[in-house]
């Protein structure tokens, strides 16, 4: 198969040898306390992990329009760090009926990137939660800019969306708010 060099802006660059996936959503996992001690999400955190997936299947009064529904979901493996990233999509994958692939290592998000640009989730919604301090050069992989770099340290409530034309093409990304809480950014 011809493969084609993706994520220019880095160097590295990913090789594509099947078609992308439709849509590939970045997400940083949900609100941490302040200390190092406790891998584990916030009150707050496990709240908005709950709503998340009001993103996908909006209440009808809501006025929101759904964003399309994950296929596959992925996190990074729980660390003596952290299990936020899990924390977070696990109530997704339980209200989709999905597992959460929670495999690769936070290191690790070139190879996943690898295998989402493989073939294996050719025209499938994925959805990915990460930690923010490699998020930008995650994003670069799939060959997009990142909308911001670094991610700030105290947002929680971002979406980077990922999207390939139908037909071919440069893939696009959208910095989306999550509007699921009070307080979150516009």
């Amino acid at each position: 198969m011809l493969a084609v060099l993706l994520g220019l802006g880095t160097g590295a660059g990913v090789a594509q040898a099947g078609k992308p996936p439709a849509t590939v959503y970045l997400i940083r996992h949900a609100e941490k306390p302040a200390g190092k001690e406790d891998i584990n999400l916030t009150p707050v955190g496990f709240k908005r992990a709950g709503l998340i997936p009001l993103l996908f299947n909006p209440p009808a009064a809501s006025g929101r329009v759904a964003l399309p529904k994950p296929d596959a979901i992925f996190a990074t493996h729980r660390s003596k760090h952290s299990d936020r990233p899990y924390e977070t999509v696990a109530p997704l994958g339980q209200a989709l009926n999905l597992p959460v692939n929670h495999e690769y290592l936070e290191e690790d998000y070139p190879a996943l990137a690898r295998l989402l640009l493989s073939g294996q989730y050719a025209g499938k919604v994925v959805l990915v939660a990460w930690h923010h301090g490699v998020l930008p050069q995650f994003a670069k992989e799939f060959g997009v800019t990142p909308p911001y770099t670094p991610w700030p340290d105290t947002q929680f409530d971002r979406i980077w969306r990922i999207d390939w034309p139908a037909g071919g093409g440069a893939p696009v990304i959208t910095d989306i708010p999550q509007f699921i809480l009070p307080g979150d950014s516009k």
